[in-house]
């Protein structure tokens, strides 16, 4: 999980999703899994005025797959091979396939927050040949707030529809936040203060209420994150604006950079101080 990251492109974008559409396809229902990472800020902000950056890894919250028992995970690892992807010679939790399209190498991550499991560990699946998942911390946040999402992509001149459990605002933004702690990833930070900026909830303010309203509760498991996140947030010259200032004015460079900067930083900035309080 610590891979050179890729550039980000909305072609990367689409391939990823149409790789997503197609494992959906072959699985034969609307699996468990939960979507999270970077192909959900596209569908928590339809109507910003500046695309997100896209990605080329499918994230997916597995605790309620793992839950259904052996019968969905091997089902899941069935509708992978279907769909071309390949295991990871070292990693279970990650599937591998290249785009016919982009050309761009599509991820397929299982992540999972199981209490019984040690963080970091793999996790291996009952009767599954080769599916496991990686035990992070924090994603547990994205499989307690759930909607289902229609998701069309256009699979070798066939138009395939795919019903898909993706995380909304609230488990995003507490998933994310646990992700920029742990692996301290530029896109991390990006994603985070994009998703702040341009939610359709209406910014910093009303993501902070609906994290509080879904997970008022528990942000004691996360605070040390947050004051983290914060900290990275604290100036222009920080490493949390300027990750968004750099993918920010690459997708858009009539931006202006102390702009850009300065509204990162005061949006997760503002959120921070709504939930620390």
């Amino acid at each position: 999980m610590n891979d050179q990251d890729p550039r980000r492109t909305q072609e990367a974008r689409a391939a990823a999703e149409l790789a997503l559409v197609r494992v959906v396809h072959h699985y034969g229902a609307r699996p468990e899994f939960v979507l999270l990472g970077g192909l959900v800020p596209h569908l928590l902000c339809p109507d910003a005025p500046l695309q997100h950056a896209g990605t080329t890894d499918v994230d997916v919250q597995v605790d309620l797959e793992i839950a259904g028992g052996a019968v969905h995970t091997k089902r899941l690892e069935n509708a992978l091979y279907n769909a071309d992807f390949a295991p990871d010679d070292e990693r279970s939790w990650r599937w591998v396939s290249e785009s016919a399209s982009s050309r761009a190498v599509i991820k397929f991550e299982l992540l999972a927050d199981l209490d019984n499991q040690p963080a970091g560990a793999t996790i291996s699946f009952d009767d599954c040949q080769h599916l496991g998942a990686a035990n992070l911390r924090g994603t547990g946040f994205a499989a307690q707030d759930v909607q289902v999402r229609r998701l069309r992509a256009k699979d070798g001149g066939v138009w395939r529809t795919a019903e898909v459990n993706v995380t909304g605002l609230a488990g995003f933004l507490l998933a994310k936040v646990a992700a920029a702690y742990g692996r301290r990833k530029p896109k991390d930070w990006y994603d985070l203060a994009y998703v702040l900026l341009h939610n359709d909830a209406g910014g910093p303010v009303a993501a902070a209420e609906a994290v509080l309203a879904s997970f008022g509760h528990s942000l004691g498991r996360i605070d040390v994150a947050l004051t983290d996140l914060a900290a990275n947030f604290s100036s222009v010259g920080d490493q949390g604006p300027m990750a968004y200032l750099e993918q920010a004015t690459l997708d858009d460079p009539t931006l202006d950079p102390a702009t850009a900067a300065t509204d990162a930083r005061l949006a997760v900035g503002q959120f921070c101080a709504l939930l620390l309080r």
